[in-house]
């Protein structure tokens, strides 16, 4: 019933793993079952055989038995195969006596038991290793071909003989087909747990980079709300009023970043960086009319949630009292690039390695096929982005 609520080819993937996999019903090893019989079509000739009084009585109940007990290895063996399969040892064995049953009733009783070997040699294909297989396969057919030239039935014997070949390696390729198609599964399990793995870390870079430059501006604006409180209450009116927009929009971006549909733009983050410096008392030089012209979306998002990432850093960690921000377009060797940099005469803050917002910025930049560059300069920190520009673009300064 599952399978109604899945795509349909997830659903013809589900049923031919289930080949390969234990039956989970009784129905389901009825079903297995009848597709064993049909292949049981080469027991009529020597039931036929025992039924028509040719033989003695001796010899006829000697048929039976062995009849029986080749048809009763021959179903356990192979319907065990598609299940739960008995330990290699038992299967050699057990193909070891169908092979010798086989010979003794074909020697013994005629041509008419020759279709006892195509069963050898579906069993061989099946189960054996493919190595062993493929030489179990043609010693089967000799053997058979041996058998009609010992009883004088060599016509019955060549009429079989391309049977017994190919059906035994038709079943190594069935049994092949059968173990690619689990890999596939477990190899598409296995994508979509990596990508599930993916999405998660995506969306905790963009929940960290959303809400840690909104929650460091509320935290600098109901700071400086607090301190104008007594003497300003109209401006402290402003600052709170400032405070509840970029809550309101904080909640918008991390409902976007959720559905994964936002993607920033450069120009939105310049002029938010402006007033965020402005806001922490920082002195800002940032760029008011960016030229964006050839620069790839997946480019231009990175450098965006680069800016955001920088100045949140600047605001909270470094103490600078001066930032400047600088987009400018320049020629490399790889081709030509947009280059952002974020200079602060601050301390960089005191962490000793990577935080987590660098580490993040790394992936997306690498994703679109830029780089990152970070650390302490002369007079300060300093963060410089790159990302590719599109082909056939002007190459000069974009500040």
């Amino acid at each position: 019933m599952t399978e109604d609520l899945r795509p349909d080819e997830e659903a013809r993937a589900d049923r031919l793993v289930r080949i390969g996999r234990p039956p989970r019903s009784r129905g389901e090893a009825l079903r297995k079952l009848v597709w064993v019989l049909p292949w049981l079509v080469f027991l009529a000739s020597p039931a036929d055989d025992l039924a028509s009084g040719h033989h003695t009585t001796g010899a006829t109940a000697a048929g039976w038995a062995g009849l029986t007990a080749f048809v009763g290895i021959y179903l356990t063996i192979v319907f065990r195969q598609m299940g739960r399969p008995f330990r290699g040892w038992v299967v050699a064995t057990a193909i070891t006596v169908e092979w010798t049953l086989a010979v003794v009733l074909a020697f013994t009783l005629g041509g008419s038991w020759f279709g006892l070997f195509v069963y050898v040699s579906v069993m061989c294909g099946l189960n054996f290793p493919l190595r062993v297989a493929y030489w179990t396969i043609p010693l089967t057919t000799a053997a058979m071909t041996l058998a009609g030239w010992y009883v004088h039935d060599m016509e019955e014997a060549w009429g079989l003989f391309l049977v017994v070949l190919l059906v035994g390696y038709s079943m190594t390729g069935v049994r092949q087909l059968v173990a690619t198609t689990v890999e596939l599964r477990k190899a598409r399990a296995t994508v979509a747990q990596l990508a599930a793995n993916e999405e998660r870390l995506r969306l905790a870079r963009d929940l960290h980079d959303l809400l840690g430059h909104s929650l460091s501006l509320i935290t600098l604006k109901s700071e400086l709300a607090g301190r104008m409180l007594p003497d300003h209450p109209d401006k402290a009116a402003q600052q709170v009023s400032d405070i509840e927009q970029v809550s309101r929009q904080a909640l918008v971006d991390v409902r976007e970043a959720v559905t994964g549909y936002r993607r920033p733009r450069l120009a939105a983050e310049l002029a938010g960086a402006q007033v965020a410096l402005t806001a922490a008392a920082v002195t800002a030089e940032v760029p008011s009319d960016p030229d964006l012209t050839g620069v790839p979306e997946d480019g231009e998002a990175a450098l965006a949630w680069a800016l955001r990432e920088a100045i949140t850093n600047v605001v909270r960690h470094s103490g600078a009292s001066a930032c400047t921000v600088e987009l400018l377009r320049r020629q490399t060797l790889d081709g030509p690039v947009l280059e952002l940099a974020v200079e602060d005469n601050g301390s960089g803050g005191s962490g000793k390695g990577p935080g987590n917002g660098l580490t993040g910025l790394t992936e997306r930049l690498e994703k679109a096929g830029g780089t990152l560059e970070a650390g302490r300069v002369k007079r300060g920190f300093r963060l410089v982005a790159r990302v590719p520009l599109g082909s056939g673009v002007a190459v000069g300064s974009g500040a």
